[in-house]
């Protein structure tokens, strides 16, 4: 492996200069810059960035632990956290906690052995925050995304849950819908618990009687809404339409329908929170909420950089980024409408 010491002697320049043309610590003629790198890629020359980490207490790496890799709406924080990475030279390191807080505190604990500079984190739902309040207090930036970790002051980068699912149940509504169940998520997830909220608040503005009975927990997993959609269609009474708290439970509510023939929108309406990428081939196409989860990434990555380097002090931040109504087949058809035909 090529050393710093060869590439200055190939370009014909002190190590210093060598040295400060690879880091971009100090301006360098552009002629001797020129030279530096031509040898440095001639002679396949990677900095160590372990020496380099040990001088500058920096590692450039920063950790993101989401809860379900699978889930598309978690590879689109991905990679907006990755191009806000890459961008500004640091890598990111990516685990999946599966939703089970033990893997996060081992990921957690991994980061931290490395000496990751920060961590984003979408927080599995767990009663115990200690390893989170541990890496906080050892001075480790955290910066959590989609849902907020309790009991610790953080950044965080969030969809205005309420407001998102409210609008969505607005909407039904509008159709003629008062018989509107929903497929929450996890209730010990504060996104599980905004997302309720806002379906409450759209039927008590409309003047709709809150049912307990239209309501069924699930927790996020595809599973849960096949499960629960079952139990939703096999009921003595169905509803008219159907809200699943995330577009990977609406998957297993397809599953449900196809599986007991039932029509959508014919039969039943269903919309979801989250806006699959693929969900276009669906047939019908879902009316759903459309979350920012590029945007979600990037901007929690970029504030998550900025704390690192000491650009941004003071109280944490949290930022709520406006999600979008998509309506599309699978809601089309009012009751009105077909109580006419």
């Amino acid at each position: 492996m090529a050393t710093i010491k060869e590439v200055a002697k190939r370009a014909r320049v002190s190590v210093g200069t060598a040295s400060n043309v690879i880091s971009g610590t100090a301006p360098v003629s552009s002629a001797r810059a020129a030279r530096v790198l031509a040898a440095a890629k001639e002679l396949d020359y990677h900095p160590n960035e372990i020496a380099r980490s040990l001088k500058s207490k920096q590692t450039k790496m920063l950790g993101l632990v989401v809860p379900d890799i699978t889930n598309p709406f978690f590879s689109d924080i991905i990679r907006g956290a990755e191009n806000a990475a890459l961008e500004r030279g640091y890598l990111l390191v990516t685990a999946n906690s599966d939703e089970q807080v033990e893997r996060e505190k081992r990921f957690v604990a991994a980061l931290r052995s490395h000496r990751a500079d920060g961590i984003l984190l979408a927080a599995a739902a767990s009663k115990s925050e200690e390893h989170l309040e541990s890496a906080v207090a050892a001075g480790v930036p955290i910066v959590c995304l989609d849902r907020a970790a309790p009991g610790i002051a953080v950044d965080a980068v969030m969809a205005d849950n309420v407001r998102g699912s409210q609008e969505c149940i607005r909407h039904l509504i509008r159709l003629g819908h008062k018989e509107i169940a929903i497929i929450t998520g996890s209730l010990a997830l504060q996104i599980g618990r905004e997302r309720l909220e806002g379906y409450r608040a759209a039927l008590k503005e409309a003047s709709i009687r809150y049912s307990a009975d239209l309501v069924f927990e699930g927790d996020f997993r595809e599973e849960a809404g096949y499960r629960l959609g079952k139990q939703l269609l096999l009921g003595q009474k169905r509803p008219s339409a159907i809200f699943t708290s995330n577009g990977v439970m609406m998957l297993g509510l397809l599953l449900a329908l196809d599986e007991l023939g039932v029509a959508c929108p014919d039969d039943i309406a269903v919309a979801t929170f989250d806006d699959l990428p693929f969900a276009r081939s669906f047939h019908p196409r879902l009316t759903a909420v459309a979350q920012p989860g590029n945007e979600m990434g990037y901007r929690g990555a970029n504030l998550l950089m900025d704390r690192v380097e000491g650009k941004l002090t003071g109280d944490p931040v949290t930022l709520r980024l406006a999600p979008e109504l998509k309506i599309r087949e699978s809601s089309k058809f009012s009751l009105d409408a077909k109580r006419r035909a």
